[in-house]
């Protein structure tokens, strides 16, 4: 009862598939053609959060060519017909010739549109009864699908043992699908009616049902075999949760091969060899297989490739592959999963802030991640790295002022090549490493109380205490530690201080270095208010020498890069060169001091030469 309801349902859909492959062609999907932006299957009515979607029901078989062992024709030859009417066996002989179309039966009939009031059938070559030989049917279904159901509709009565098989790879391998035989392992070596459990899910059984009152001379039972794939199968109705079943009824190509007769013809033959022969044949009107192209539930539609001319599914979810088996590039944030109706299984874009096109999955991280992301992005950009970009390369540090995503969010660290330990800077603020005694982002400065030196090792070097200072003019010793106040007030500026000057300049500090007890100036002159014979001062590039213990007291103060007006007299004793002491006047210079200097230049006359 179960197989006779099997097969009424299963003509119902064979019906329903053929009339919708025959009106395909015609006019009959022209009513909807006003219907325009249709809602997209794969995603609810919003267009936003996916859901399963899978391709229609079809004949998968439907215009495709098939490829017979043997077909009748060439040579000519007979065939008979016998029917069963009002009890009484009617037997009708006609010749199959395959170079007249009337009279031929080729394998393209097994797959063209199926009426039943008007059968085409396709005929093998006689059989011997008594020398059975294997004739096998062929076809490619073009692509992976996944099938419910594969019939055959005989012309006459059906064979006694036939196998179906079928390839996941094009044809390069088969498996069994189904046997039906009336002596399953006598011709097949298997068992008959097989118990299936879900350990042996994928086991193809061996039947007689197919013989259930059938008479073999007169076909007068259905001359039509139904096998259904899933058909008491544990976990077909769990089948979104069944990988073993999912890959059961995936095929690519259907193989049939018709082994034998009904072994009650060989005792009817067995006295006339020659009639058998002549007599005798498989006869098959129809070939379905009924079923789904294979999207894994993230295509709603098939379409044929715009390349190759392949039939590929048309995938949705951010998937790839012709049966949409993968994730597309650089959507690996999570595995890809095949769709079921409570989850989609979408594939996610990695998360890569801009800086990445590819990008790779890693199951540790997935995990450990809380089965959230496993994307780690590859060859990120823009001086970034991590797994998603997300914080800047080593020799730079990250721009605050600008987003992640910003293509130069990442600053160069710009470290000092001497003053620096190293060329890498804190991520965040882009400080430098700086060696000891250095200071500054980039290391560029030495520390209060560190001058500079000429090694590259240690740029800074601390100043050196001194013990005991003496004034050049005599007096009292005094100590590093009580300086005491400088001997000339250099912040008021009076003629008679100009007066007992041999030199005044105004000159810009730009560079120092320590050499040996005293610390050498670079300057910049920018102009010259007095000088005398023995100062060949002018304007542009000069030195200026002043003790390191005069620069621990702070007489004078000076600082890099600040422009002074510089009062002092020359000792024909020291070194080459302008070289101020503690009674030297250094003032940090004022542009409206360029009146006074003036005044004083004109009432230079009145000055009267004395020493300090």
């Amino acid at each position: 009862m179960v197989l006779c309801r099997h097969v009424v349902v299963v003509a119902v859909a064979m019906a329903i598939a053929g009339r919708l492959s025959a009106a395909a062609g015609g006019g009959y999907l022209k009513m909807f053609e006003a219907q325009h932006n249709p809602p997209d299957p794969c995603y609810d009515d919003a267009g936003a959060r996916p859901k399963k979607c899978i391709p229609d029901f079809i004949n998968a078989a439907f215009g495709r060519s098939v490829e017979a062992s043997s077909t009748c024709g060439a040579p000519p030859s007979r065939y008979c017909v016998t029917s069963h009417e009002k009890g009484e066996v009617n037997r009708k002989c006609h010749v199959c010739d395959a170079e007249e179309p009337a009279r031929a039966h080729p394998a393209h009939y097994l797959t063209d549109l199926n009426n039943p009031n008007n059968l085409t059938c396709w005929r093998s070559a006689p059989v011997d009864p008594l020398k059975p030989e294997n004739v096998s049917l062929n076809i490619s279904l073009g692509k992976k699908y996944e099938l419910t159901y594969i019939s055959l509709q005989f012309c006459g009565q059906k064979p006694d043992s036939l196998a179906i098989y079928k390839s996941m790879d094009y044809g390069r391998t088969w498996h069994p699908f189904q046997f039906y035989s009336s002596q399953c392992r006598k011709v097949y070596g298997r068992q008959s009616r097989l118990v299936i459990g879900k350990a042996n899910e994928q086991e193809a059984l061996c039947t007689d049902a197919h013989l259930s009152h059938n008479d073999p001379l007169t076909g007068s039972s259905s001359s039509r075999i139904a096998f259904s794939t899933l058909e008491g199968r544990p976990s077909a109705y769990d089948f979104d949760s069944s990988p073993v079943l999912q890959d059961w009824v995936t095929a690519t190509d259907i193989k049939v091969v018709l082994n034998r007769l009904h072994p009650e013809l060989d005792e009817a033959t067995a006295d006339n060899e020659s009639a058998a022969q002549e007599r005798y044949s498989y006869a098959v009107a129809d070939l379905a297989v009924g079923g789904r192209c294979k999207c894994n539930g993230h295509a709603s539609q098939c379409i044929p490739d715009k390349t190759t001319g392949a039939l590929v599914c048309d995938c949705a979810h951010n998937t790839a592959g012709r049966d949409c088996e993968k994730c597309k590039p650089f959507h690996f944030d999570r595995p890809w999963g095949r769709a079921t109706s409570r989850e989609a299984n979408e594939c996610v874009a990695c998360d890569c802030n801009l800086h990445a096109r590819r990008c790779r999955f890693n199951m540790e991280l997935y995990k450990l991640s809380g089965r959230v992301s496993g994307g780690v992005c590859l060859k990120c950009r823009h001086n970034t790295a991590g797994r998603h970009c997300h914080y800047c390369k080593e020799g730079f540090y990250r721009d605050s002022t600008k987003p992640i995503t910003h293509r130069k969010a990442c600053k160069a660290c710009d470290c000092h090549p001497v003053g620096a330990s190293g060329k890498t800077c804190n991520q965040t603020t882009g400080q430098c490493p700086c060696k000891d005694g250095v200071i500054g982002i980039m290391c560029n400065r030495c520390a209060k109380g560190y001058q500079q030196s000429r090694s590259p090792i240690a740029p800074c070097v601390k100043v050196p205490e001194p013990a005991t200072i003496r004034p050049s003019g005599g007096g009292s010793e005094y100590t590093g530690q009580s300086c005491g106040k400088c001997r000339v007030n250099s912040r008021r500026l009076k003629l008679r201080k100009y007066c007992r000057r041999d030199y005044a300049l105004v000159a810009r500090v730009i560079n120092k270095e320590v050499l040996g007890e005293y610390t050498r100036f670079d300057i910049q002159v920018a102009n010259v208010y007095k000088r005398s014979r023995a100062v060949r001062v002018r304007r542009g590039g000069d030195q200026l020498w002043v003790r390191n213990q005069d620069l621990v007291c702070k007489c004078p103060k000076i600082k890099m890069g600040k422009e002074y007006l510089i009062l002092g007299r020359t000792d024909r004793k020291q070194r080459p060169g302008l070289v101020i002491n503690r009674r030297s006047i250094v003032i940090e210079w004022r542009n409206d001091w360029q009146l006074r200097m003036r005044r004083f230049m004109k009432k230079a006359a009145k000055c009267r030469p004395s020493r300090y």
